[in-house]
């Protein structure tokens, strides 16, 4: 009879491609995880685990199995999920949210959430959209906030706010007043680095067509992991860029930068809130997302 420990430390295997790893991340013995797989093997009568010198990898059927693991594993979370929190945000809570949010949000919204539910033990995980969503599915996060719409299956999502983009300049550019999307060169455009969300909207405002497309070594070079080096970019006089305006007042505190808005209707993103459908917490999530609905209008 296969047990949740042997799916747990196949999909922890799935994850890591390296017993070593896997072993750690399920804090046992890399004998101990093994012994398990190949336990699991033998039930299920097929090979899961193709194993190579310092190398494995999962076969077909491994990796189907691993996949449906991690469902039944965040199944049975859900179940330890409904029967231990009977109150209003009380309990264990993994919250993912996305980096180009989570400094901006998180100041203003924790302490409000600890002032109103002090029951609640939140646990909080800042990564990019992909990661999150694997996650979320996979049982390791209870809810997400994001920007919607969200490119996956298996998921319930609700709205949030909507966050409007700004464009940052130096000082000494030439744009005045309120500008429409078409004014932005977009060959002076800097973008986050691949895998933020941020990056592919603000390529899809700005609609960056293929004579602009074809400088993509350049926009790489260019690239950054955070809001805060594109913004000193900005302010040397490198390029322009998107800012939300969520992150504004803590991001452009810099003379050397000019925000400008956009002309209507203006561009921005939809942030909202993530969770599986057959999680019992629902409401939590709800009310979460109305403690941080209230710490942006708060803050606006």
């Amino acid at each position: 009879m296969i047990t949740l420990r042997q799916l747990r430390y196949l999909a922890a295997l799935a994850r890591t491609r390296h017993f070593g790893r896997a072993a750690e991340d399920c804090a046992v013995t890399q004998p101990a995880l093994s012994m398990q797989v190949r336990e699991l093997e033998r039930d299920l009568g097929v090979e899961l685990v193709e194993r190579r010198p310092g190398d494995i990898a999962l076969t077909d059927i491994g990796l189907e199995v691993a996949q449906r693991a991690e469902r039944i594993l965040a199944a049975a979370r859900d179940i330890v999920d409904f029967a231990r929190h009977r109150e209003l945000l009380s309990g264990h809570l993994r919250l993912g949210i996305i980096p180009t949010l989570a400094p901006y949000l998180l100041p203003s919204m924790l302490p409000r959430l600890q002032k109103q539910h002090p029951q609640l033990q939140l646990e909080v995980r800042e990564t990019q959209t992909n990661t999150l969503l694997n996650e979320l599915s996979g049982g390791e996060l209870d809810c997400v906030i994001l920007a919607l719409p969200v490119d996956a299956s298996g998921v319930e999502t609700a709205a949030l706010f909507t966050d409007p983009f700004l464009l940052a300049v130096p000082a000494t550019d030439k744009l005045r007043g309120r500008v429409d999307v078409a004014d932005v060169d977009q060959r002076r455009l800097i973008l986050l680095e691949e895998g933020h969300c941020l990056r592919d909207q603000a390529l899809a405002f700005c609609a960056a067509p293929k004579s602009v497309a074809s400088n993509r070594e350049q926009r790489a070079s260019l690239g950054a992991t955070s809001l805060a080096t594109v913004m000193q970019m900005v302010a040397s006089g490198y390029g322009v860029t998107l800012v939300p305006q969520v992150a504004a007042e803590t991001e452009v505190r810099d003379d050397r930068v000019r925000l400008l808005r956009f002309t209507e209707p203006q561009p921005g993103r939809s942030i909202g809130l993530a969770w599986r459908p057959t999680s019992p917490r629902k409401k939590d999530f709800i009310a979460l997302g109305k403690i941080a609905v209230a710490a942006i209008k708060a803050d606006r």
